[in-house]
């Protein structure tokens, strides 16, 4: 019993000794928490007080040392903070000390006697080696840049298997020496290839589109000279990156046939290559990809994904006519594949493609009623699901298409796809004219965790609440989602002409500035540019305070930069965007391509 007891005493005593211990490293922590307040705001008698105390609980170590030179330097009492540096020198010879000595002879503007400390702290890396990294930091704390190069420099020759190659990089960086600093990365990718997507981010920053860029050339020299000397994968992989960055995908295409080659592994990359080039409108290199995988590839999955983007690639560029061949060499595939579950992306594009081009909704919705029938994942039955509810929304039989919505959200709740079918049912309801239940399915998306759905949601529910109040019958917006349902069947001259037609009849109303915006997108898939730009000019003359005016600025920008080749115009105004609208989803894209017509060397 007398045991028991006092091992609950021992027990309770250590409780007691855990708490004290806590609750003095809280006050401690918050001492100095209010020493670091007084230094950020200038009161640097009452930092210097405070950080005293603090130094006398800790002597042997120099984090309050520094603190407390810091703030005499700050009052400008040099004298004072020698002694202490002198004094603390003298005591522990540790040698990192003699970087904030000489600092401080430094701040007296005693040069000859700063650069003697400096160079023995140098020297001090060949005695003692292990400091090295420490030394070299305390010199960049002060932006002794030169003198850090020194120390890693030094340090890497006195002991091998030590890397400072990053520190390097980064150092030659900030003094604009751009080669150096793409150097030291690549040196370290030679040791460390696992470091190759943490190099890229960091080249991001200093290469551009332009493949006249300085900086894009000096990469280039120092990836072809490693490819000549150790034709190693990741050089492949660092030049075809460099291309994309230009947007030269059939030089990136080039590099990376030549990594498959070396290592015939897996043809991701090359898939990956020719649906960014697709995205680009790239047709011909996506192309060139796509037949690179058809003659290359034993897996099923990766032929199909091939040969469905290649009919893809054809019906964006075909004629009327050309349609038929396409038509027969889906049907093709489906003879050699198969119609079952591991070709049901091509069954989904196979019905699209009948819809949207043949214009043959009922053959569409038919065949996709098909695929339903087949033993297919939640998943892949989302997938068939949201097609056929388009198609159906093509055939304006919105009731069913909402059910077809309905049942995703149902199976697959709080899922990407799920929100996406969300999405559809508030557009759909919203081209029936049934607005309210339209914005309240859109305000539930705002917050979705898909950024392009939440402001695909924001911009109609905008649309929505900004139009109509303004009539109580919603003339106008019924016009206008009509138009928009035009588009969306893609019946584009039908769609310009309704707008034309609200832009006549609602002229100065809160809608007009929406229907020219979509009309200029039309115009420019017609490939009817002036027109497009005739829009863009007019948003922006008479409603460059209005929710659309960064929309207008950026789509102008981008027309004459891309499709009038006519740069200067485009670079006002993108810097328009950087100066007025800050907040603009353009912003960053904006800064990047107005840098870029400048003729900036870094991005």
């Amino acid at each position: 019993m007398a045991f028991v007891i006092f091992t609950e005493i021992r027990t309770m005593k250590q409780v007691f000794f855990i708490i004290i211990f806590c609750l003095s490293s809280f006050a401690f922590s918050q001492s100095e928490q209010i020493a670091d307040d007084y230094f950020k705001r200038g009161e640097f008698e009452k930092a210097l007080i405070a950080y005293q105390k603090l130094n006398e609980k800790e002597k042997n170590t120099t984090k309050y040392l520094y603190k407390i030179v810091n703030t005499l330097q700050q009052l400008e009492r040099y004298d004072e903070s020698q002694d202490l540096l002198l004094d603390r020198l003298t005591r522990s010879n540790y040698p990192v000390l003699l970087v904030e000595v000489g600092f401080n002879y430094q701040l007296k503007d005693s040069l000859q006697l700063a650069n003697k400390y400096y160079n023995d702290a140098i020297l001090k890396v060949e005695e003692k080696p292990v400091y090295a990294f420490s030394i070299a930091k305390k010199f960049e704390d002060h932006s002794l840049l030169e003198q850090a190069i020194k120390v890693y420099e030094k340090a890497m020759i006195l002991l091998p298997t030590q890397n400072y190659n990053i520190q390097l990089a980064r150092i030659y960086g900030e003094l604009g020496n751009i080669e150096l600093l793409f150097s030291n990365y690549i040196d370290y990718i030679t040791i460390r290839p696992e470091f190759i997507n943490n190099a890229k981010r960091a080249f991001s920053d200093f290469v551009s589109e332009n493949n006249d860029n300085e900086n894009n050339l000096i990469l280039k020299k120092l990836l072809l000279k490693k490819i000549q000397a150790q034709p190693n994968p990741y050089w492949y992989e660092l030049l075809s990156w460099l291309f994309i960055q230009e947007k030269d995908y059939n030089k990136s295409f080039i590099q990376e046939k030549a990594l498959y080659k070396r290592n015939p592994q897996s043809l991701d990359r090359l898939i990956d290559l020719a649906f960014t080039a697709l995205n680009e409108k790239e047709y011909d290199t996506a192309t060139a990809i796509f037949n690179f995988v058809l003659d290359y590839s034993q897996d099923i999955e990766s032929l199909l994904k091939a040969h469905q983007f290649l009919l893809d690639i054809e019906t964006t560029l075909a004629t009327k006519k050309a349609l038929t061949t396409i038509n027969k060499k889906y049907q093709s595939l489906f003879q050699t594949y198969g119609t079952y579950e591991q070709t049901i992306a091509l069954q989904i594009a196979y019905g699209n493609f009948l819809a949207f081009h043949i214009h043959n909704p009922k053959d569409a919705s038919v065949f996709l009623k098909q695929s339903l029938e087949l033993e297919l994942s939640p998943f892949q039955d989302a997938t068939v699901k949201l097609a056929l509810g388009d198609i159906l929304v093509f055939q304006e039989k919105f009731n069913e298409a909402l059910i077809y919505y309905s049942q995703i959200q149902a199976n697959l709740k709080n899922s990407t796809v799920s929100q996406e079918a969300r999405f559809k049912v508030a557009k759909t309801s919203y081209y029936k004219g049934d607005f309210d239940w339209a914005e309240s399915q859109l305000k539930i998306l705002k917050s979705s965790t898909s950024q392009l759905i939440a402001n695909d949601a924001l911009d109609l529910k905008l649309l929505i609440s900004d139009n109509k109040y303004e009539d109580s019958l919603h003339v106008a917006l019924k016009l206008y989602a009509k138009a928009d349902l035009l588009a969306f069947q893609n019946k584009k001259e039908e769609a310009i002409s309704l707008l034309n037609r609200i832009l006549i009849e609602h002229k100065g109303e809160s809608i007009e500035d929406q229907a020219l915006f979509k009309q200029a997108l039309l115009f420019e898939e017609k490939k009817q540019y002036d027109k497009a730009a005739s829009n863009y000019q007019y948003i922006i003359a008479n409603y460059r305070d209005e929710i659309l005016a960064d929309d207008a600025y950026y789509y102008l920008a981008e027309l004459y930069n891309k499709q009038l080749a006519e740069p200067e115009k485009a670079k006002p105004l993108y810097e328009k965007i950087i100066f007025d609208h800050e907040d603009s989803i353009y912003f960053v894209d904006a800064r990047k391509k107005y840098r870029m017509l400048r003729g900036d060397t870094i991005n």
